[in-house]
């Protein structure tokens, strides 16, 4: 005869455990005031049981808010790249909110240190109980999560990290491996002595993730004993117009350049130069499925496109919060997204 598992319920794990039914609802919120011991006895006859609460019921009884921050950037014309973490975010938003989770989206300029630091500000100033963000900006970034440790509020980070931070957790790809990735497929139209150019797009060029995902792509070269010379070129005005003034007067210099691995997703203002320029004799590998980069694919103009899962970042890294508020168990410290390889020939059927 099978055991009837709704008989296991909070009154049982307490008379198992010998406390009062306020004790075992303490240990299943994750709530203070519970020794470690008694703690750790209620868990293992829960665990026994395989009980499992109802979290619905439960939290509309508590009528506790949890209320969670987003702090991300803006969509801008350069690039629409945080569209996806946003969309995955909504996923995860829809989901959640029946168990009183309410999500505030805060956004700011990606050249603009100012609007990221005006927007901590007001998330510190509330009452959140969690924060999801991407660091974009090493320093502030790395104040906000000091700020966010001394008030206990718990934090995680998505598509870049920055170590020793005791965030949460971090969804978002292997930098380093991703670099290492992204050297080998430009390998495959390099003659025996290369000359390759790096191109860093971004008001921020020396950000953790752009130096682990450079330090990837030369360790492949050197792994592999390949001869030949990697250029890095800093482009910190990330308008067209300087992104243009900037590659030619590079390849001016540098005129017997093969191939350009760009770090980040604004690959598709290179491929326009070399478009312009008629240069489609220089392979070109970038980040990211947006629309512009998958068009100059579809046209030849760029060879591989890498890409991290954007939108299931956004997803992941909200759900880990919920996880640790309202389910009160424990998250996977980093969880590192795939890294896709995405081509011409299969791009039609690739899901962001």
């Amino acid at each position: 005869m099978e055991k009837d598992n709704t008989y296991f319920g909070v009154k049982e794990i307490a008379r198992r455990a010998n406390v009062s039914i306020a004790t075992v609802d303490r240990v299943i919120h994750n709530r203070t005031g519970v020794s470690e011991k008694t703690k750790r006895k209620i868990n293992e006859i829960i665990k026994e049981l395989d009980y499992q609460p109802n979290i619905l019921a439960s939290r509309l009884a508590s009528r506790k808010i949890i209320s969670l921050a987003v702090l991300l950037p803006k969509v801008s014309p350069e690039t629409d790249f945080w569209e996806a973490p946003l969309k995955g975010i909504d996923r995860a938003q829809q989901e959640i909110k029946k168990y009183g989770v309410q999500v505030s989206t805060f956004l700011f300029d990606l050249n603009d240190h100012k609007s990221f630091s005006e927007q901590t500000k007001l998330i510190l100033e509330g009452t959140f109980h969690g924060v999801l963000l991407a660091p974009s900006f090493v320093d502030e970034s790395r104040e906000f999560a000091k700020a966010c440790n001394k008030l206990k509020i718990p934090f995680t980070f998505i598509d870049s990290d920055i170590p020793d931070q005791e965030n949460l957790a971090y969804i978002g790809p292997h930098l380093f491996q991703s670099g290492y990735v992204g050297a080998k497929l430009l390998t495959y139209r390099l003659k025996e002595k290369h000359k390759v150019l790096v191109v860093n797009i971004s008001k921020e060029t020396d950000t953790y993730n752009y130096l682990q995902i450079e330090e990837g792509f030369r360790s492949y070269f050197k792994d592999n004993s390949l001869p030949g010379e990697i250029i890095r070129v800093d482009i910190k005005d990330t308008d067209n117009l300087s992104v243009t003034r900037d590659l030619k007067r590079i390849l001016h210099t540098n005129e017997d350049i093969e191939a350009i691995f760009v770090t980040n997703s604004r690959v598709s203002a290179v491929a326009s130069f070399l478009e312009k320029n008629k240069r489609g004799d220089i392979s070109l590998i970038g980040y990211d499925f947006l629309k512009e980069n998958v068009r100059y694919l579809n046209e030849g103009l760029i060879d591989f496109l890498i890409c991290h899962k954007p939108e299931e970042q956004g997803y992941r890294g909200l759900m880990a919060l919920y996880q640790t508020l309202v389910l009160g168990s424990a998250v996977e410290k980093v969880h590192f997204m795939p890294i896709d390889i995405i081509t011409r020939e299969n791009q039609a059927f690739y899901q962001n």
